[in-house]
């Protein structure tokens, strides 16, 4: 008989009630049971956890070790080989694409753009101070050497010659320029 088609007399809820006094002390050793199973079973798993731990520690360092000094040798190989090999071509495809990349310069001076670049003009312009600077200095030595030979030329060259001029004591005088003055008495 189903608990749902029960009919709800005292009796029928008296043999229910009793049911379930029975299930119930029954559940509560079996509990205890297991409530007792399981922390010894929490326990053992604790200390066989424990043990395992205690038992790989030592061996996964070691493996790890071994591991690393295995490692260590095939990566340096392999940075060898990437610098001998890949690195050459990764470094002209990149010198390549900074050349595609890279926009175009002026274009080349020729003719008279050339010609009127300002470092040209610089230099055209310190040839010619100098050309005129040695002009300069040409043509004042030439007024010194020839204003020097005139006054030599004009000047009496011996003494006798002078005593000869102070003798005609000629009033009139003629200088370098070539006119004449008299003296005003």
């Amino acid at each position: 008989m189903s608990l749902t088609n029960t009919d709800r007399t005292t009796a029928g809820m008296a043999a229910i009630s009793a049911r379930a006094k029975d299930v119930a002390a029954k559940a509560v050793p079996v509990a205890q049971r297991a409530q007792r199973t399981g922390t010894t079973a929490v326990l053992g798993a604790r200390q066989g956890a424990q043990s395992a731990m205690e038992w790989a520690t030592p061996r996964m360092q070691d493996a790890f070790l071994g591991a690393r000094e295995w490692t260590a040798p095939r990566l340096e190989d392999a940075a060898d080989a990437v610098t001998t090999t890949v690195a050459p071509k990764v470094s002209s495809a990149l010198r390549a694409a900074a050349d595609q990349v890279r926009p175009p310069g002026p274009p080349a001076k020729t003719g008279l753009s050339r010609l009127l670049d300002w470092r040209w003009l610089l230099g055209l312009g310190a040839v010619a101070a100098a050309a005129g600077t040695t002009a300069a200095v040409a043509m004042r030595r030439r007024y010194a050497s020839a204003t020097a030979a005139a006054k030599a030329a004009t000047e009496p060259d011996a003494p006798e010659a002078r005593a000869d001029e102070s003798a005609a004591e000629d009033p009139a005088r003629s200088q370098v320029n070539g006119q004449v003055t008299t003296p005003e008495r």
